[in-house]
């Protein structure tokens, strides 16, 4: 995809007008924006402002999308111009590539896991292309291959959890990764698509869980023990969907909604990710950009509040992964920032009418993203 283009910048300010700002849980009355630099000012008036009509419109912050694989320059162009201002990678490699992805000026600001620890028989390890030194084999190679990471710029430590028989690193050699990271004061994410993974990554203590099981119900003593423990889920629902979808299991994603359902009854934090990728040999490949409103639709159907959704997907994330300089409308963060037509709270499908995005206050075009008609809603 062609790099986004870049709108001329015209003054240093520009001026939000009669905007309704997305503010934690409600949209405030009409109220003006400042854009000053690469960051949301005061608002001290519009005087040698360029000024941007909002009437009619609503003020979201730059969305997070907090399950993605990058593949080159045009993956960040896809994700600015669907108003995905901020990525969370979960494995790209090598380090060279994942180095000349990051701080571009006009795209979407990333993190990431760079290489993931897998087992050595793991679906995982049959991916074409995967790093060689991605599989830990033993506990004692945990500490080598978190301080490797660590010194690439790994921002957390991502982990493939199998379930038990199916691969994966052992229970000991989980245990030894999730330590190390700690000691070099790193989060851990632990991919478990399946309920014994699941079981394995709560075990662990891992910080955030990606994916949803497909294979069956979590026991109700799961879900407590993961809301006790103060773990996250990213239940990447897209992707979960796709997957049973190809596999011809419509009642597989029918568990996963009921899972990410009790989940979020229970009080376990929910974070929109969508597992986008273009990776042969994966079960699905999610569309990046675009596929994140795609994916508050899906928490939405899963019962969360478009408020709720919206927070996922903004200031809830960045709480729990440290951002702490965006995920809001507040003067001093980031200019991450994204005006959409209509009312989200109403109907989440909002977030599909981009009207116009800034990335840390560079504006950006919006894709073309089709607003679906309500009878196309899946």
């Amino acid at each position: 995809m062609p790099h986004p283009e870049s709108v001329e910048p015209g003054p240093a300010r520009t001026a939000l007008l009669n905007v309704r700002v997305l503010d934690g849980r409600r949209l405030t009355e009409p109220c003006t924006v400042v854009i000053d630099g690469g960051v949301i000012a005061p608002d001290n008036g519009t005087s040698g402002a360029r000024t941007v009509d909002g009437s009619g419109m609503t003020l979201l912050p730059g969305l997070i999308d907090a399950h993605v694989h990058l593949h080159g320059p045009d993956t960040l162009a896809r994700l600015a111009s669907h108003g995905v201002t901020t990525a969370l990678d979960m494995a790209t490699w090598p380090p060279q590539l994942l180095a000349a992805l990051r701080r571009v000026p006009d795209l979407t600001d990333i993190r990431s896991a760079g290489t993931p620890a897998i087992g050595a028989g793991g679906p995982h390890a049959r991916i074409p292309g995967m790093a060689h030194d991605a599989i830990v084999r033993r506990p004692q190679e945990a500490g080598e291959f978190v301080a490797a990471q660590v010194s690439a710029g790994a921002d957390y430590i991502k982990i493939v959890v199998e379930a038990p028989g199916e691969g994966g690193p052992d229970r000991e050699t989980i245990d030894a990764l999730v330590a190390a990271a700690r000691t070099h004061g790193r989060k851990t994410v632990a991919h478990a698509a399946t309920a014994g993974a699941y079981t394995m990554a709560l075990d662990a203590g891992v910080d955030h869980v990606t994916h949803i099981p497909l294979d069956r119900l979590l026991e109700p003593g799961e879900i407590a023990r993961m809301a006790g423990q103060g773990q996250v889920c990213i239940p990447t629902l897209t992707m979960m969907e796709g997957t049973a979808a190809a596999r011809g299991n419509a009642t597989a994603y029918r568990t996963a909604r009921r899972n990410l359902a009790a989940l979020h009854a229970a009080g376990v934090p929910i974070l929109a990710g969508t597992d986008a990728n273009t990776q042969p040999g994966v079960p699905f490949q999610v569309a990046h950009g675009e596929s994140l409103h795609h994916e508050l639709e899906l928490l939405v159907d899963a019962g969360l509040t478009p408020a709720e959704a919206l927070h996922s997907a903004t200031a809830l994330t960045a709480r729990h992964f440290g951002l702490d300089d965006r995920g809001a409308i507040t003067p001093g963060l980031r200019a991450d920032l994204v005006l959409v037509d209509g009312d989200p709270l109403t109907d989440i499908r909002a977030t599909r009418a981009l009207h116009r995005i800034w990335c840390a206050g560079i504006e950006v075009t919006p894709a073309a993203v089709r607003t679906c008609r309500p009878e196309e809603a899946s």
